[in-house]
C-alpha cells in the first residue's frame, strides 16, 4: 500500500485518539475469524479443544454452533451448551478494521481469570450466556468487550449494531462506537441495550448506586457508557 501524507496524518490522528483514552474502554468486537490460526474451546467439563475454525452458525448474529477441525484432523461440531468459554483469532481484515483499538493501555486486558497472552495476540474472548433474543432466551456464545471491569456488569458485542460517526480512511477508522450491546447484570439474562433507550434504561442498570445516579442520571451520555460501567464496578457496592 502506497504511503501518502494524508494516510500518515490519519494514522497519527487515530493513534492520538486512542492514546488519549483510558482503561475504561470496550475492546473491539469482531465478526470475521481466521481459519488458519488455532482456536481454543474450553468445555464445561474442563477439557480444552484446540483446532482450526471451520464454520460458525449464528442466531441473530450470535454464535449458536461452532465447527472446528481438531488437532487429530477430525471435524467437530459443538453447541454452546457444552462450551464454557473460547478464544477465537480474528481474521486479518477484521483486525485491520479495528487496529487502533489495540494501541491502548495494557489495563484493557487486565483480568487474571483470562489468558493475557491470547488477548495481546489479538484473540477475541467469548463466553456462554443466557441471552434474550426478542422474546426467546437462548444459551449462546457472546464476545465480552469489558474484560477488565466485568465483575458486576458484562457487556457483549452486538454483531448487528450500527456505529456512530467515526474518523479515518476506509477501514482505518476510529472514534465510532456501537449503538447497541448485549448487557448482563450479575446472573441475569443478557438483554440488548440500545443507544436510543439509554436515558430510560440508565436507572435500571445503575439504580442501586445513588452516587452514579446523582452524577450522571440527569443526562447520561451513551458515549460514556463504558465509563459508567467502569465507575459502577470500581466505586459502587
Amino acid at each position: 500500500m502506497k504511503i501518502t501524507t494524508q494516510l500518515i496524518s490519519t494514522l497519527l490522528l487515530l493513534v492520538c485518539v486512542n492514546v488519549s483514552t483510558h482503561a475504561q474502554n470496550f475492546l473491539p468486537g469482531f465478526n470475521g475469524f481466521s481459519k488458519k490460526k488455532t482456536s481454543y474451546l474450553h468445555m464445561d467439563g474442563g477439557e480444552v479443544i484446540k483446532g482450526n475454525l471451520k464454520k460458525l452458525k449464528y442466531e441473530k448474529g450470535l454464535i449458536e454452533e461452532v465447527k472446528i477441525r481438531d488437532l487429530n484432523d477430525k471435524k467437530v461440531k459443538i453447541k454452546p451448551d457444552n462450551i464454557s468459554f473460547m478464544y477465537l483469532p480474528p481474521s486479518g481484515l477484521a483486525k485491520l478494521a479495528n487496529f487502533t483499538d489495540f494501541i491502548t493501555d495494557a489495563d484493557q486486558w487486565n483480568n487474571e481469570d483470562l489468558d493475557q497472552n491470547l488477548f495481546k495476540s489479538g484473540y477475541a474472548y467469548f463466553e456462554k450466556s443466557e441471552v434474550r433474543v426478542k422474546k426467546k432466551t437462548r444459551a449462546l456464545m457472546v464476545q465480552l468487550v469489558n474484560p477488565s471491569f466485568c465483575e458486576k456488569i458484562k457487556v457483549f458485542q452486538d454483531p448487528y449494531a450500527k456505529q456512530t460517526a467515526s474518523i479515518g480512511i476506509g477501514p482505518l477508522k476510529a472514534g465510532g462506537i456501537s449503538k447497541s450491546y448485549y448487557v448482563k447484570k450479575g446472573d441475569e439474562v443478557a438483554i440488548r441495550l440500545k443507544k436510543k433507550h439509554y436515558d430510560e434504561e440508565f436507572k435500571m442498570f445503575f439504580g442501586d448506586c445513588p452516587a452514579l445516579i446523582e452524577k450522571y442520571g440527569d443526562n447520561p451520555k451513551w458515549s460514556e457508557f463504558a465509563k459508567h460501567i467502569y465507575e459502577y464496578t470500581k466505586e459502587c457496592k
